[in-house]
């Protein structure tokens, strides 16, 4: 009995025996598939990531693969810049010290293709587990392209642990032309002023990835993760308007040595395309921070050569320098503002038309000075014009008539129109330099500020300020019809491969006068040329209307003027808009040297017939008979403390 017991819990026991043993089986059977699932979970899903890792503690890193920053193209499809490729020479030491066969042949063919001497190749080789070097940089094709055919030969396969990465450079072909329309990149590809900083996010691509691992066999194997290259320009400029602008103004700085400035925005009227844009010192966006073209702020080094200015700028704290480079880099047609003179004229008749205030039949008496308040406000003819038409006021760009008719209009209506028109507020042009909205609106008298002797100068634009921009932007709705337009320099987004993102059409923002005002404008301007203060605008065979300008700078009196000219042809279909402003041409005499007027003639007479602008007028040339726009001192006596609203250039 006592058998029979004993034989039947020795059953239960190795039953129970069994059960343990097939659940430890179960258990570890279940940790293994587990840790199996975990490696296979990380190789495949983050397997990139632990192999970098390893790699990295074997001193290599993965490697970044550059995008190749977008191309600008002027409207022809000419380059304006472009990004071209050049490369690094890397040496992976550890591949080269492999063997002694390798190692040979390889210092062989960098001695040969790149120059690297062998005590060089003996310092890159100290750190013998290093897979990354880079040992030259920014090489031509033309340096590396000898190397990349040799090592498809049967000898360069010998070659191991050299290779080329890509990397690119910003390149400017036509060096400074339209420099301050393009701004320039810096290291990262962060574009800089222009077109290059305002559409940055545009030109600039994404960067890939070469990821580096250890193959099967330990030796090393890449993957690349392709890079995204960025979206090219098309703008709206003209390279061989933007040369002609550019080689008139150089021409006509050099015969009125000593000009302080000299700016010309060139603008198709019938969408406000920036066709040219020059300013008087430019730089060269290959070399942004040379400061050689810098000497003109420095009056005391202005007889050195550049050598000695550039080894005497050395001497320069970084902060004196960077002060010097923003003033160089800085687009006066956009960021400058100043009193326009005359120049604002035709939108004080356009305003007092349009509005019914005046029809252009009436007359106005001048008898050369106007008293408004407590101050005597001078005509430019001193002597006085006489009785004036509406149209001969402008012709004759009298101040007077000016003024009388801006009493008519008032201070609502003379401020309606100047908001209509754009002054004192952003243009909105597309490359970087405007003013913040509070600085615009303070650079003019608004209906609140426009005391009648506020009123009164504002009329023939003195006490008023305007950026260039502004004031070729209004003029533009003036005679294309009343349609004032966003200006803008690119015109379509491009893809790497060519294909359109983006078009930018003209914008109309807002109406400012009827098509009515702008033919009855259109013709008194054509009259100012054929028979007013702009006679030496004339440029033969063409019809053109336009307005002089003299307006005398702060503080008054001191003999200072900025001279200029705005004017269009043909004048029944306008096709282009040039806007010349001469800041204190280098003259004995600056108000009446017409500078704006006579650099206007220059470059309508070669910039027309290339734009195949029709001879459509018979005025001839006659400077016998041009009567030039004389300024005078605006105040009789001293000037109020504070005549002018905004900040101006002196």
């Amino acid at each position: 009995m006592e058998k029979r017991t004993r034989k039947k819990k020795r059953k239960v026991f190795i039953k129970r025996m069994r059960s343990h043993l097939l659940l430890l089986l179960l258990l570890f059977t279940m940790c293994f598939v587990g840790i199996l699932g975990v490696i296979v979970y990380y190789n495949v899903a983050k397997g990139d990531t632990y192999s970098q890792k390893v790699l990295s503690q074997n001193n290599y890193e993965s490697v970044s693969v550059p995008f190749k920053r977008g191309d600008i193209y002027d409207c022809n499809g000419s380059i304006l810049a472009t990004s071209i490729k050049v490369y690094n020479l890397v040496l992976e030491p550890k591949n080269i010290l492999s063997n002694k066969k390798v190692e040979k042949a390889t210092r062989d063919a960098v001695n040969k293709y790149f120059g690297i001497t062998d005590s060089e190749m003996d310092e890159y080789l100290q750190d013998s587990e290093s897979w990354y070097k880079v040992v030259r940089k920014k090489l031509t094709y033309d340096e590396v392209k000898e190397f990349q055919a040799f090592k498809k030969t049967s000898k360069g396969s010998l070659v191991s642990g050299v290779r080329l990465e890509d990397e690119y450079v910003r390149e400017y072909p036509n060096d400074e032309l339209a420099c301050h329309m393009l701004g320039f990149v810096v290291s990262g590809n962060e574009g800089i002023g222009g077109i290059e900083g305002s559409y940055n996010s545009f030109l600039n691509g994404q960067n890939g990835r070469t990821y580096a691992y250890l193959g099967q066999d330990y030796n090393l194997q890449r993957s690349v993760e392709a890079a995204k290259d960025g979206d090219s320009l098309v703008t709206t400029i003209d390279t061989e308007a933007q040369r002609i602008v550019q080689k008139k103004c150089q021409e006509f700085e050099r015969e009125l040595e000593g000009t302080k400035n000299i700016s010309v925005l060139v603008m198709d009227p019938k969408n406000c395309e920036i066709l040219a844009l020059y300013n008087s010192h430019q730089y060269d966006p290959n070399n942004a921070y040379d400061m050689a073209p810098t000497k003109y702020q420095f009056k005391e080094m202005a007889g050195m050569s550049d050598e000695a200015f550039e080894a005497a700028a050395e001497d320069m704290s970084d902060e004196d320098k960077l002060t010097a480079l923003n003033e160089l880099w800085r687009n006066f047609v956009i960021s400058d503002s100043f009193e326009p003179g005359s120049t604002f004229k035709p939108f004080t008749i356009s305003g007092a038309i349009e509005d019914g205030v005046i029809d252009g039949s009436e007359t106005f008496y001048c008898d050369g000075i106007q008293h408004v308040a407590d101050w005597d406000i001078k005509c430019h003819n001193v002597n006085g014009h006489g009785m004036l038409t509406v149209s001969q006021a402008l012709e004759k760009s009298c101040n007077d008539a000016l003024m009388q008719i801006a009493a008519l209009e008032g201070s609502s209506t003379f401020d309606k129109y100047q908001v209509l028109f754009g002054f004192g507020q952003k243009t909105n042009i597309d490359i970087s330099g405007e003013s913040s909205d509070a600085d615009l609106y303070s650079m003019v008298y608004h209906e609140d500020t426009l005391n009648p002797v506020e009123l009164a100068t504002s009329s023939f634009g003195q006490g008023v300020t305007v950026t260039m921009m502004q004031l070729g932007t209004a003029f533009c709705s003036v005679i294309n019809g009343g349609y004032y337009y966003q200006p803008h320099v690119v015109k379509q987004v491009l893809d790497s491969d060519g294909n359109l993102v983006q078009n930018y059409d003209k914008i109309l923002v807002r109406r400012t006068i009827s098509n009515q005002t702008s033919d009855q404008m259109k013709q008194i301007l054509k009259e100012v040329v054929e028979e007013g203060t702009g006679k030496k605008a004339i440029v033969e065979g063409y019809e053109i209307g336009g307005k002089t300008g003299t307006a005398e700078k702060l503080p008054r009196g001191n003999g200072k003027y900025i001279l200029s000219f705005i004017g269009f042809s043909p004048v029944e279909d306008p096709q282009v808009v040039i806007y010349c402003v001469v800041d204190e041409p280098g003259a004995d005499d600056q108000a009446s040297s017409a500078a704006g007027t006579l650099l206007f003639n220059k470059i309508a007479e070669e910039l027309l017939p290339y734009m195949n602008v029709y001879k459509t007028g018979d005025a001839t040339p006659s400077d016998a008979t041009a009567v030039d726009e004389i300024a005078t001192p605006v105040f009789e006596g001293d000037a109020p403390e504070n005549s002018v609203a905004g900040p101006t250039q002196e």
